[in-house]
């Protein structure tokens, strides 16, 4: 046999086997049994905080939705999948977290930075196997110096940066079991 035969013959027993004996895994850390489990329904998640943009809902569960169709092979159905999630938001507060240089007073009461906190209340549940539920918060932030640009200049971002992270975390625990 040569040499490009031999390599090509190792290649394709090293994928075998690496297909066998890791059939449930992904790149993207995803452990499902996918012979036991073929659905997921993920709900609309409400804004159940008085700020935040009117979207920031419908936003958030599509991008969830989407993340879940890119990285596992579940089929996403409007109810009673074999994976269930649902939730709402929670939170959404703007905090000052650093102080401006003092006044000729002593007094510092402007803030140069402001943090934007989302905070999401996930309940997941695996009809298949009830030891991974759960009904927990996940949290995230960003920050933003508020003498250079508002708020509404840069929420869309931080929005989309930290819904990035909840999903993820979302994601990590639930099907990634992490």
């Amino acid at each position: 046999m040569s040499k490009k035969a031999l390599l090509s013959l190792f290649i394709i027993v090293c994928t075998t086997f690496l297909q066998s004996s890791c059939g449930s895994y992904t790149f993207n850390g995803a452990n499902i049994n996918y012979e036991q489990t073929k659905t997921i329904s993920i709900g609309n998640f409400y804004n159940d905080t008085p700020n935040g943009p009117a979207n920031l809902s419908q936003t958030f569960t599509e991008k969830l939705r989407d993340y879940f169709q890119q990285n596992t092979n579940l089929v996403l159905v409007p109810y009673d999948g074999d994976l269930q999630l649902e939730g709402k938001i929670v939170g959404y507060n703007t905090t000052d977290v650093a102080p401006a240089r003092s006044t000729n007073t002593g007094l510092s009461d402007l803030s140069n930075v402001t943090r934007l906190t989302i905070v999401v209340q996930a309940v997941y549940i695996n009809t298949k196997s009830s030891e991974y539920d759960f009904d927990k918060n996940f949290s995230f932030f960003e920050t933003f110096n508020n003498t250079s640009s508002t708020l509404n200049d840069v929420e869309d971002e931080l929005i989309e940066t930290i819904s990035d992270q909840i999903i993820l975390d979302i994601f990590n625990a639930s099907v990634a079991n992490w």
